[in-house]
């Protein structure tokens, strides 16, 4: 099989990459490495690699011209800074919007793209399910994404859309697991919010992806998660514990910031129904793995589609 994987470079993207070529697909990739990293993707054969902007519509043109693919994975996305909203509307609508088309005018087999749980907004239930209405005003970064889904939705293709809850794994340079690494191998102070998350394991979400691109499941949306929510408190003891460290005191909790809402729960029953497995990998063996990758290959930037609250 032929995919296409924007967003290749990425936390996700290559990791779907990997697990692609490591059962005899051919993937091409394209990046323009805003938050992906060039150590995420060994060369190895079956790789293409191209640098470059899903919005630009020559390039990507040419792109699914030469490689004709038959499934095209959308993982690309803008959320390096809250309040970069043209950025966002840029890369999250438009190259969105760039993506679809080439894929109608191939013909693609499958498109498959992925979507915020921040797209719910402040949740009126809990598990969240997926007649759950859109309210996604308190962030550019969930904005964006939401009106994305819709184009995808129009295009008419076969799709699935993923609303995923907070994934985490080595690679990942966003949230707050990172961000405890980074500052507390730093010895800069850490804080952690009055908040609670699905956390699911990156390969537990491949497994899933895998699934998909291989035909199972309908078109239309599911949700990627464990179905059970922890507190940011529960991930930061595990780093702590994982990094050998203790504090001489409490780790601070803060109130939320206002554009973070308490709880992301999502119902995953359709996924267990339509692809017999949700995500089930514990904080206490996903963490590690995180962590012994930031120890290997380090940390320069995090990220965060919320407005900081910083550290003093």
């Amino acid at each position: 099989m032929k995919v296409l994987i924007t967003g290749g470079a990425g936390f996700i993207g290559s990791h779907l990459a990997e697990r692609l070529l490591a059962r005899g697909d051919e993937v091409l990739c394209v990046d323009n490495y805003e938050t992906g990293r060039r150590d995420n993707l060994k060369p190895q054969p079956r790789l293409t690699v191209v640098e470059g902007n899903i919005v630009d519509v020559r390039l990507m043109e040419s792109i699914f011209d030469s490689f004709r693919p038959d499934v095209v994975v959308h993982a690309a996305a803008s959320y390096k800074s809250p309040d970069d909203f043209v950025r966002d509307a840029q890369t999250n609508v438009v190259g969105t919007a760039v993506t679809v088309k080439q894929s109608q005018r191939l013909k693609v087999r499958r498109l498959i793209y992925f979507q915020t749980a921040l797209c719910y907004g402040d949740p009126i239930e809990q598990p969240i399910t997926l007649n759950h209405p859109f309210h996604p005003a308190k962030s550019s970064y969930a904005i964006s994404k939401t009106a994305a889904e819709y184009y995808v939705r129009l295009s008419g293709l076969n799709h699935v859309t993923f609303r995923l809850a907070n994934a985490y794994g080595p690679r990942n340079l966003s949230g707050p697991l990172p961000t405890f690494y980074s500052r507390l191998t730093a010895g800069k102070s850490v804080f952690v919010t009055d908040t609670r998350r699905d956390f699911i394991y990156v390969m537990d979400l491949v497994d899933i992806v895998e699934k998909a691109i291989d035909g199972q499941g309908a078109t239309g949306a599911y949700h990627i998660s464990s179905g059970t929510d922890q507190s940011i408190q529960e991930l930061f003891e595990c780093a702590i514990r994982e990094l050998g460290m203790k504090l001489d005191k409490p780790v601070e909790v803060r109130p939320r910031a206002p554009d973070d809402v308490f709880t992301i729960l999502l119902d995953p029953s359709k996924t267990k129904q339509d692809f017999g497995i949700i995500p089930s990998t514990p904080l206490s063996a996903g963490v590690p793995k995180a962590i012994a990758y930031y120890r290997q290959y380090g940390i320069s930037e995090t990220y965060t589609h919320l407005r900081r609250t910083e550290n003093k």
